[in-house]
């Protein structure tokens, strides 16, 4: 048998195992721009291209931002600004798309209007804006909610959960009490933080960078995780839609009747039609 103490760790051994260095994911920067001028989408002919690239840039698409990941540009982000800007009651929803850098659709984000006025009330009033998010080539609904318990002043959260091959990762995003901005920490079911969305205050439009733990990262938990950040950009009006919302249907004031496309996402999958 091999002597133990020829067999234990010399010092050299451990300084080098010291100085190994750690497994780094990419540098995500989720980023929004300052104005409307922007080299997407400038010159006479190219909004027509990009509706032409894909049938998911309607007409009324407004692109306002990008991802980019270790200084490349990889994706684009845009909402449907005649439903938001030029829509009231319930006829105004927030609906966010991210776009590959060639416009090929990667997912969409909408504002479910009738489940959020419906925790919105049974809260309260505590404003529980609720989104729908439909990934490319996957074929789950990913539904991210805000939490209807909170304090005042107290750090919102919310929470969605992913359907894998053969598991479901549930995930909570939650707001740091203190931070210089809208900083959000990510956890899984067990309560461990696994990833950051820090908020980049010298930005002028307005950004995140995402960090997540390399063996926590997946396509489907980026994707989410970017629109989440293109949510965070209409924070404030989207929570104030919903509390307003939600006060006139209590106070009888609005008649509720839901737009057609967020009436689709409510259909019943085992339901002849």
């Amino acid at each position: 048998m091999a002597d133990a103490a020829a067999l234990a760790p010399t010092a050299a051994d451990m300084a080098r195992t010291k100085a190994r260095p750690k497994t780094k994911g990419p540098k995500v920067k989720v980023d929004f721009w300052a104005t409307d001028l922007n080299t997407a989408e400038i010159g006479i002919m190219k909004r027509t291209q990009n509706e032409a690239a894909s049938d998911q840039f309607t007409k009324d698409m407004e692109l306002y931002g990008q991802t980019v990941i270790d200084g490349r540009r990889e994706a684009l982000i845009g909402y449907r600004q005649e439903l938001w800007d030029g829509s009231e009651g319930f006829d105004r929803r927030l609906v966010i798309k991210l776009f590959s850098e060639t416009l090929g659709w990667r997912g969409t984000a909408e504002m479910l209007l009738g489940r959020s006025v419906q925790l919105s009330l049974a809260a309260g009033g505590q404003p529980v804006p609720v989104f729908s998010i439909n990934l490319s080539r996957h074929k789950q609904l990913i539904q991210l909610e805000r939490c209807a318990v909170k304090w005042p002043f107290m750090p919102e959260k919310y929470s969605f959960f992913i359907q894998g091959k053969n598991s479901v990762k549930f995930y909570t995003i939650k707001r740091h009490l203190i931070s210089f901005g809208a900083d959000y920490s990510i956890y899984d079911h067990k309560g461990r933080k696994i990833g950051v969305l820090d908020h980049q205050l010298i930005n002028l439009g307005g950004a995140w960078m995402m960090r997540l733990d390399p063996e926590h990262r997946t396509r489907q938990l980026e994707s989410v995780l970017e629109l989440f950040c293109a949510v965070l950009k209409f924070n404030r009006a989207s929570k104030g839609h919903v509390r307003k919302l939600t006060e006139q249907v209590l106070r009888g004031k609005v008649h509720p009747d839901l737009d057609h496309d967020e009436e689709d996402l409510y259909l019943n999958p085992r339901a002849r039609r």
